[in-house]
């Protein structure tokens, strides 16, 4: 009994040693394992996220070099053509359609778009859209003195039938003008509201004028087809008339001359400003300036400069642009082209910014033409300076918060090949800058290039709200020859012969010039 009492020790002891060993063996395996997955995962990770920074237009660092060419487009290509069954508009139609686009150049220039778009879903015909000359610059100029109507015209053929007046009729031998009832559209109206109210008024007095017609049809469609709509006008029929275009490719020419150059929409004007509640940095002159403006111009509202700043909300100083491109590598030899209306403060703010990048332009500056002294806060000169920015290797818009100009173009460069765009993240800049101010300087210009790289630097993207349609039309009017969604893909190359044939046929066949909205 001892012997086996003995043995029974002797063995269990053996027993829990190797228990022991293989635990030991057991732990170091796992510890190996975990170090294994761990290393894999952080190269996958790694690899990941430089697969994400090249389709998004992240970037780990910053290489000027690409910057100065367009971003990768992931393989898309701007299409706005119509991918499914898209008949042209009847000869006949439910009556007239004239709007009142006001507001500034870019903000008429969507109010357009959605008159276009609005004839389209109504089976209306459009009268040349009014351009508002009262409420911006007292510009007179007008649609025909901006754009080029026989272009818009043509180009949009296959979409809406459009007239420049309403004719007269003759009733009973006598010659009667058709007069247009006045509608006040809701804001941000949906597509039912065309269908119902406004269709019905147009049937009853055979014309409608709405007005005024400024982001009178809302943005956000389930309907692809009618967003390309939009692209087509924004992108393709509203073309500047030719003496503009020539004007503005001769700026381009000439700041060419020696290399690249970016243009930079330096929104620090009074408008801007007030409306932004933006007042501290300047003296109490130029405050009170403000807030009278602010008080005529826009709705009471309680603004507190430090809260406003804070968050972002502020238009980046002339001096704070300048800080920012410094951080992100660009040299004082940098070619700059300004688009921008008088700024507020003057050459007090300007300075700054000019000892950082002394080669500064504008279309003045550049270009010496008789027609745009008259022309520099009007139309004209909006036109010129938006054809600019639009051909300029690099576009820098300081404020894209409620600026039509900067929308607009960012959402046209993406449209004209992914041309790179920098946009400041105000909000995460915020503290950097206030830091600075406060006379902590360390480490400001490597905070300042972190916040950048994290920005999307002219690539598709998914269009988050609030970003605007007319800021990124991605991927409504893009497609992709060899595409994973079927929607995606590009429409034949020989999509115009088939909408010539079929407006052909429509004009050929009299039974279908009296074929409704509803039967289509």
């Amino acid at each position: 009994m001892r012997r086996a009492g003995l043995y029974n020790r002797q063995h269990a002891k053996q027993v829990g040693g190797g228990a022991s060993v293989k635990a030991k063996i057991g732990k170091l395996l796992l510890a190996v394992v975990v170090l294994l997955i761990c290393t894999v995962s952080l190269l996958f990770t790694s690899a990941s996220t430089s697969g994400a920074a090249a389709g998004s237009g992240y970037r780990s660092e910053i290489n000027l070099e690409k910057l100065w060419r367009s971003a990768d487009s992931g393989g898309w290509r701007p299409s706005s053509a119509p991918r499914s069954d898209w008949p042209p508009p009847p000869s006949e139609t439910n009556g007239y359609l004239r709007v009142r686009c006001n507001g500034g150049l870019n903000q008429q220039r969507t109010a357009i778009c959605n008159a276009v778009l609005a004839a389209r879903i109504m089976n209306a015909t459009l009268v040349l859209p009014e351009l508002d000359a009262n409420s911006f610059w007292h510009d007179d100029s007008g649609f025909r003195g901006i754009y080029d109507v026989e272009h818009f015209i043509k180009s949009l053929r296959f979409d809406v039938n459009i007239i420049e007046k309403i004719p007269e009729i003759r009733k009973n031998g006598k010659t009667k003008k058709i007069k247009a009832v006045q509608l006040r559209p809701p804001r941000d109206a949906p597509i039912s509201w065309y269908t119902t109210d406004a269709l019905q008024k147009m049937k009853e007095h055979g014309a409608i004028y709405l007005t005024p017609f400024s982001h009178r049809l809302a943005e956000e469609i389930d309907n692809a087809e009618y967003q390309r709509l939009r692209c087509r006008v924004n992108y393709h029929a509203l073309i500047f008339k030719p003496n503009i275009m020539k004007l503005s490719q001769s700026i381009v020419d000439k700041l060419r001359t020696q290399g690249h150059f970016m243009s930079i929409h330096l929104r620090f004007e009074m408008d801007m400003l007030a409306f932004a509640g933006c007042f501290d940095i300047f003296n109490p002159k130029e405050q009170e300036i403000l807030k009278k403006y602010r008080n005529e111009n826009f709705a009471p509202k309680k603004l507190v400069y430090k809260e406003r700043r804070a968050i972002g909300k502020c238009p980046l100083t002339p001096e704070e642009v300048g800080l920012i491109l410094r951080a992100m590598e660009f040299n004082n030899s940098t070619r700059i082209y300004l688009a921008a209306g008088e700024l507020f403060g003057g050459e007090r703010f300007m300075k700054p910014f000019r000892a950082l990048f002394p080669h500064l332009e504008n279309h003045s500056s550049v270009e010496h033409s008789d027609e745009l002294p008259e022309n520099t806060q009007g139309l004209i000169g909006s036109a010129v300076d938006y054809m600019v920015c639009l051909l300029s290797d690099i576009f820098m818009p300081t404020y894209d918060g409620p600026s039509n100009f900067a929308n607009n173009l960012l959402g046209h460069r993406l449209y004209y090949g992914f041309r790179t765009t920098i946009r400041p993240d105000r909000k995460a800049l915020a503290p950097i800058f206030i830091d600075r101010e406060k006379g902590r300087k360390a480490g400001f210009e490597e905070a300042v290039k972190q916040v950048m790289l994290k920005t999307n630097l002219g690539g598709p993207h998914k269009r988050i709200s609030p970003e605007s349609f007319y800021t990124n039309s991605w991927p409504e009017c893009f497609c992709q020859t060899s595409p994973k969604n079927p929607a995606d893909k590009c429409p034949p190359d020989n999509v115009l012969e088939i909408l010539n044939s079929q407006l052909s046929q429509e004009n050929d066949d009299p039974e279908s010039n009296s074929t409704s909205v509803g039967e289509r």
